[in-house]
């Protein structure tokens, strides 16, 4: 297993990112045992930017896990500083459940009135629309017309 090349404007670009992350994953005083590296393995799946964080003094000890997690894991190391380690893999990918006979659902529409005279604010009405209504431009809720259909297909 190899670990994934980066140039260092794309190393630049996930060290920004990872900026904000918290640690997901801790290794303590046992080091990288095979359950750290599961848990590492699930964290990748699911995010594909973490951050470690290591719990050993040990400068080079912690260099060599960066580098073993990177090549045990077919991830690229991104970034060791201080006692945080950064990895980075694709997300694989999910493909999406279809779903065909789905129609769009309700949804929170803010409605405005203004006042005649320009010295009085506008009234807002929150609104519920149902996915087979629409709101006209006068501020009116309509039931959405069925589309007419040829002649040829009603005249069977």
């Amino acid at each position: 297993m190899t670990m994934i090349q980066l140039t260092p404007a794309q190393r630049k670009v996930h060290r920004s990112a990872a900026h904000h992350l918290d640690p997901v994953v801790m290794i303590g005083n046992d080091g990288l045992t095979p359950a750290v590296v599961r848990e590492i393995e699930a964290a990748l799946n699911a995010h594909g930017l973490i951050k470690i964080r290591v719990f050993s003094d040990d400068r080079a000890l912690r260099e060599s896990m960066l580098l073993s997690l990177a090549d045990q894991l077919k991830a690229a190391p991104i970034q060791h500083i201080g006692k945080l380690l950064v990895l980075w893999r694709p997300l694989p990918y999910k493909p999406k459940a279809i779903v065909e006979d789905r129609m769009p659902g309700p949804r929170q529409v803010k409605i405005l009135k203004f006042s005649k005279s320009g010295n009085h604010r506008p009234q807002v009405k929150k609104v519920k629309v149902m996915g087979n209504e629409r709101v006209t431009a006068g501020g009116l809720i309509k039931r959405a017309r069925k589309r007419p259909s040829s002649v040829k297909k009603t005249s069977d």
